[in-house]
C-alpha cells in the first residue's frame, strides 16, 4: 500500500487512540537525544517496521546524508539515509504509538510534507508529538530544563516537568521547513505538541545520555509508559564524568557557576525579567539562544 511518497508495509494493523512521537535529525537534534529517545523506546517495545519512503534520492541528497555501509552476517550491505516509520500496539491501556524518524528535505519539501500529513490523516492520528533537544547555556550541575508548546501546562501529568515556552514575539530568521507539518496537521484539527530538553552548550557530547533521560521521562508521564525505560543513570555518570574534568579549566569553571546562579534564581514560571546579573558574554549567548528558540 502506497500514501503519497511512502510505502506502508503488509499487514497493516488495525490502531486505536493511535499517537505519534516523531524526531526531526539533524535540525533539533542535538546531543542526538530525539534519535536516542526513540530508539530506546522502539528497543523495549519491540517496535515494527510500519512504513518508509519508496525512493528516499527524491528528497535527500545522498553527499550531505551519506549512506552507510554494514557487514551484516559477512554480506555487505549499503544502508541508505531514509524516512523510516515504526509502530508499536499499546497493552494494559497504553496508546498505540508511531515513531517518526524525520529528516530535513533538500527537495522536494512540499510534497515530502504533503505525503506525511496524507499518512497521518489516513489512520487517523489523535495527536502528533516531537521531542527535540538544543544547545542552550543551562549548567551540566542542575536538572536539565524541558519547554514545550503552549498548552502543556494543561496536562496534569506533565506539571512540574514542563515549562510552556514563551514567545516574545518579532523572531525573523532561519528555521525548519519541517514546521510546516504542524501547521498542515492544526489544520486538520489534529492537537500538535513538541517538547524541547535544553543541553549545557560547553559540552557539546555526540550522544547526551541526561537529555535522553528527561525526554523519556517526559513521554513516560505523557503516555503513562514504564519508568522503568528511564535510565538517568548513565547520563548522571557521563556528567560527572566531565565535571571532573571541568575542574582544571577555570574558565569554564567561572562559567558554570554563573550559570547555575542563573537557573537557581532566575527562572521563573511567569517568563519574568530576571533579578541578578551574568556578565556581558553569557547575557549576549542566552539572548542569541532565546530567539533562536522561538524560531523552532
Amino acid at each position: 500500500m502506497n500514501i503519497g511518497a511512502f510505502e506502508i508495509f503488509e499487514p497493516i494493523p488495525e490502531f486505536q487512540n493511535l499517537q505519534v512521537v516523531s524526531m526531526l535529525h539533524p535540525w533539533v537534534d542535538a546531543g542526538n537525544v530525539g534519535t536516542l529517545t526513540l530508539n530506546r523506546l522502539e528497543d523495549y517495545f519491540d517496535a515494527k517496521d510500519f512504513a518508509r519512503l519508496k525512493t528516499p534520492g527524491r528528497f535527500f541528497d545522498f553527499t550531505r546524508y551519506r549512506p552507510e555501509t554494514h557487514v551484516v552476517e559477512g554480506s555487505r550491505e549499503t544502508i541508505v539515509p531514509n524516512t523510516n516509520i515504526y509502530y508499536t500496539k499499546g497493552t494494559d491501556g497504553l496508546p498505540d504509538l508511531l515513531f517518526l524518524h524525520l529528516m530535513e528535505p533538500h527537495a522536494f519539501a512540499e510534497t515530502y510534507i504533503k505525503s506525511l500529513t496524507d499518512l497521518l490523516k489516513a489512520f487517523d492520528i489523535k495527536r502528533y508529538c516531537r521531542i527535540s533537544g538544543m544547545y542552550n547555556a543551562v549548567p551540566h550541575t542542575r536538572p536539565l530544563k524541558v519547554t514545550g508548546s503552549p498548552g502543556v501546562e494543561e496536562i496534569s501529568s506533565l506539571k512540574g516537568l514542563v515549562t510552556p515556552r514563551q514567545s516574545v514575539g518579532g523572531y525573523t530568521g532561519p528555521t525548519s521547513i519541517m514546521n510546516s507539518l504542524n501547521e498542515e496537521l492544526d489544520k486538520e484539527g489534529i492537537e500538535t505538541i513538541s517538547f524541547m530538553v535544553h543541553l549545557p552548550h560547553y559540552l557539546n557530547f555526540e550522544e547526551d545520555y541526561s537529555g535522553t533521560a528527561r525526554l523519556t521521562e517526559i513521554l513516560c508521564a505523557l503516555y503513562g509508559l514504564p519508568k522503568d525505560l528511564i535510565d538517568k543513570e548513565r547520563g548522571y555518570e557521563q556528567y560527572m564524568e566531565i565535571g571532573a574534568d571541568l575542574e582544571y579549566n577555570e574558565r569554564v569553571k567561572s562559567l558554570v557557576i554563573q550559570l547555575e546562579e542563573y537557573y537557581d534564581n532566575n527562572q521563573p514560571p511567569d517568563g519574568s525579567q530576571e533579578n541578578s546579573e551574568l556578565s556581558p558574554d553569557v547575557e549576549k549567548f542566552l539572548r542569541e539562544i532565546t530567539q533562536k528558540l522561538d524560531g523552532q
